[in-house]
């Protein structure tokens, strides 16, 4: 008689307070649902997630080969980064904004500019700090704070004032509690382009309140209006009391290469630099010498990136606006920030899970983003026109319309 063999018991333990403090991860459910889709046979049409689907461009592909072949770049990088990559984030941004920086006291490359805005909360928040932070926003921006156990007060964004924030809503004693304010334009989940005049009141906010502002600007090159979205540090008085933070992620087809940086005050990138010694080794050389061919792309290699994202636009606005959507189209970003009528009677959840399950086509919900999102989903350009269009034929025939 053969033994079954006693399987050894399972130890628990208990996670980390920070943990149980976050949302549920509306991406991680997402990608939950999109496996069993996908076990069950569908063809889905992911316009979920933000991740560029076209490849990187052939000289950043060609110059990061080269590098690999460096025996000098196999060891740990400089952990304040490359002095050739950092003087490549200085001229370029002298050139898109006429921003002067001294390449080695205001730049610091980055593992992707998520894992610098993250830092940058541990940095500089303790227990009960607060944050004041956009809804909806980027996950990131409200999470790192309450992962460095602090407070995140959310300032809404809201349709009737162009998601732009009301700073002059902020409670007096929550502006005198503040340690940081977090901006991020263009706008992701809402796509927004910051006013003319935003920047300049959020720097004399943040002067006369002493609160550090970071500026979130990934999606500064994918605009289609002709006019570049403004830099932070261009405002004059932003390098005092602000730091600003890009990704070559978008605007290069970078994202899986995980390369970004923070510029800005000095002391603020020294402070982020410390804590980084402590918890990693920097970017791998050669990828920041792959950056430094990207920062150097000509602009007609830029635009035809935007080009892509413009067409894709076109078509996603015009197909909704046929299905009775009420949208316009984006003057920035890589998204759609659409409205969900109340006739459809559904949660931005329930619709997105709905078109899910009746069409394979992926959206993310508005809640996902903060409580501000809800009445809202987003949609990703990242798939080519044939497939956008059998999504929007998808949709069309399944009666999810503004009826």
């Amino acid at each position: 008689m053969s033994r079954i063999a006693r399987q050894p018991e399972i130890i628990t333990f208990s996670p980390a307070a920070r943990l149980t403090r976050l949302p549920v991860y509306a991406f991680a459910r997402l990608d939950e649902l999109k496996a069993l889709a996908r076990l069950e046979g569908a063809d889905l049409i992911d316009l979920g997630l933000g991740n560029p689907d076209a490849p990187t461009p052939a000289p950043i592909v060609k110059a990061m080969t080269e590098a690999l072949a460096d025996v000098s770049l196999h060891g740990y990088p400089p952990f304040s980064g490359r002095p050739d990559f950092k003087q490549a984030i200085a001229a370029w941004m002298e050139e898109r904004y006429g921003v002067r920086l001294d390449p080695e006291s205001e730049t610091l490359p980055l593992n992707g500019s998520k894992e610098g805005l993250a830092h940058l909360a541990m940095a500089y928040i303790d227990n009960d700090d607060i944050a004041l932070v956009p809804d909806p926003c980027y996950p990131v921006h409200r999470r790192g704070t309450l992962l460095s156990g602090g407070i995140a007060h959310d300032i809404p964004l809201c349709a009737d004032n162009g998601f732009q924030p009301d700073l002059g809503a902020i409670p007096t004693d929550i502006a005198a509690r503040a340690k940081l304010l977090i901006l991020n334009y263009p706008n992701n989940p809402t796509a927004a382009v910051a006013s003319a005049t935003l920047l300049e009141e959020a720097v004399a906010f943040c002067r006369r309140h002493r609160v550090l502002l970071v500026h979130d600007l990934a999606y500064g090159e994918l605009f289609f209006d002709g006019k570049r979205p403004p830099s932070l540090l261009a405002v004059p008085g932003a390098r005092e009391i602000g730091v600003e933070f890009h990704t070559l992620s978008k605007t290069f087809n970078m994202a899986g290469w995980r390369l970004g940086f923070a510029v800005g005050n000095s002391t603020v990138i020294k402070t982020l630099y410390a804590l980084k010694t402590n918890i990693d080794y920097g970017t791998f050389g050669a990828v920041q010498k792959a950056g430094i061919t990207a920062l150097g792309l000509p602009e007609p290699e830029i635009e035809k990136i935007r080009n892509t994202y413009r067409l894709r636009r076109d078509l996603l606005v015009a197909s909704l606006k046929d299905m009775g959507f009420p949208v316009e189209p984006p003057q920035a970003t890589m998204y759609l920030w659409l409205p969900l009528p109340r006739s459809l009677g559904m949660s931005s959840t329930q619709f997105a899970e709905t078109l899910l399950s009746k069409t394979g086509v992926v959206v993310t919900p508005g809640v996902a983003f903060g409580a501000a999102g809800e009445g809202f989903v987003r949609i990703s350009m990242v798939c080519d026109e044939t497939r956008l269009q059998e999504a929007m034929s998808r949709w069309r025939a399944s009666g999810l319309m503004n009826l």
